[in-house]
């Protein structure tokens, strides 16, 4: 006997409309689909017939206005139809916004798509992507500049691009000068032994013509190992061995075997590439996230599988006006020597690590009027408060947010409905309907 009678009960139930289903402790949060709680039980589902029901049990209030249907700031004290034929909404007692504050249902929550996320407290991070060049490091440049007039005799490194090493032969050159230092030294030598039975002052004069001679030779940079020569064997040469200052490449090599050169002319450049300097041009609107002893992740196209670490050393004080950018110098080293000067390379600079963390939201949750930002924070089931704030950094998808809302406020970060950045605010709180948009939006107008 119970079977006729449970059979369309069942069929009526399954033939009920689900809505959405809520969380079953009475939490903000909806689904299309079935689902469960963190802690496993079922989300509830809601009836068509429930929610008609909701709606029908607050039509019993009195009606205070009518509001479009499509959202736009527009109400009528009496019923009306907009251009398309529909209907205006009826507003009851009971169901306006409270001061700004938006009330929907939650079948609006779901088709608008309707997503929130509670302020949390972030450090903001971002990527600084800029290009740039390799440059041969200042610092270990040197040149070969004769302080005396000679000639070459003999080069011993002849080509650009050589590898040389601290001390290494370079020429031989052949000068008047040096010839008459050595033979001013020769003579004081000899005059000291000469003299050494003679008077402490005459004896004290010819240390002083030694010694004057012997500095002019290295105030010449002479090297340690001619003098010891010239010392040991006590006798001038022609020509003198001018021997590299450091270890690394000759970029430029000027000298021609048997050319004459003058005091100061450059005959070497010697450059150690063991490190490089990276000139990355950094855009004016992220210099702010750029700071010297950042890291810095270089790619060149020479080697697209490999990336390089490098340091940032110095952020250079002035602006190209032309390309609106900063030269931020970048210390690397060269292992191996595969990098090479005049490269171009791509750089990402790690920026914000270490700043203090504070409230932020993400990019999505902010509404830009031009005139001010907002946020829409979440009241309640289906109430929502737009509210203006200042924001801060932004990175890695989320903005600082300053002043406006606190951590734990669950603000509405899906805005994939709104048209364009000058429309964002208007059509945000008017597609939430209800006055309280169309008063907030016209604030931000």
């Amino acid at each position: 006997m119970n079977k006729p009678m449970q059979a369309p009960a069942a069929a009526a139930k399954s033939e009920r409309k689900v809505l959405y289903y809520r969380n079953p402790m009475g939490l903000p949060d909806t689904s299309p689909v079935p689902k469960k709680a963190p802690d496993g039980m079922d989300y509830v589902p809601v009836y068509a017939d429930e929610e008609a029901s909701a709606s029908a049990g607050s039509a019993k209030g009195k009606i205070l206005y009518y509001r479009n249907p499509m959202g736009l700031p527009d109400r009528s004290p009496v019923p009306k139809k907009d251009p398309m034929g529909m209907d205006y909404v009826p507003v009851y007692e009971g169901e306006e916004p409270q001061g700004s504050q938006v009330k929907i249902s939650l079948d609006k929550v779901q088709k608008l798509g309707v997503k929130t996320e509670a302020v949390s407290l972030r450090e903001i991070t971002r990527v600084v992507r800029a290009v740039g060049t390799l440059q041969v490091n200042e610092r270990a440049q040197h040149t070969v500049t004769p302080k005396f007039e000679g000639w070459i005799q003999r080069l011993l490194v002849n080509t650009t691009g050589e590898f040389v090493r601290r001390g290494q032969p370079l020429m031989e050159v052949y000068s008047p000068d040096l010839i008459i230092a050595q033979q001013e030294y020769m003579v004081a030598t000899k005059g000291i032994q000469a003299l050494k039975d003679a008077s402490p002052e005459m004896q004290a004069n010819m240390r002083t013509l030694m010694e004057g001679s012997l500095q002019r030779l290295r105030n010449w940079d002479i090297s340690a190992e001619e003098l010891e020569r010239l010392i040991k064997e006590g006798q001038a040469r022609n020509s003198i061995v001018f021997r590299s200052p450091v270890s690394g490449v000759v970029l430029e090599k000027p000298s021609v075997q048997g050319m004459r050169f003058m005091p100061g002319e450059e005959l070497y450049k010697i450059a150690d590439l063991s490190s490089l300097w990276l000139l990355a041009d950094v855009f004016e609107q992220d210099l702010a996230w750029v700071r010297s002893g950042q890291s810095a992740r270089i790619r060149v196209s020479a080697y697209p599988e490999r990336a390089f670490s490098g340091k940032v050393t110095f952020v250079y004080p002035t602006v190209k006006a032309e390309t609106r950018t900063a030269q931020v110098r970048i210390e690397l080293l060269n292992t191996g020597g595969l990098l090479k000067p005049d490269m171009y390379a791509n750089v990402e600079l790690l920026a914000g690590q270490g700043r203090a963390r504070r409230a932020a939201v993400p990019d999505s949750a902010v509404l830009d009027s031009g005139v001010r930002q907002i946020v829409l924070v979440q009241r309640a089931e289906g109430l929502f408060e737009p509210r203006e704030v200042k924001l801060g950094a932004r990175g890695d998808g989320y903005v600082e947010v300053l002043e406006g809302v606190k951590q734990g406020e669950e603000v509405v970060v899906s805005a994939n409905f709104l048209i364009d950045a000058e429309s964002n605010l208007k059509a945000a709180l008017s597609g939430f309907g209800g006055q309280g948009g169309a008063d907030a939006g016209a604030k931000g107008r």
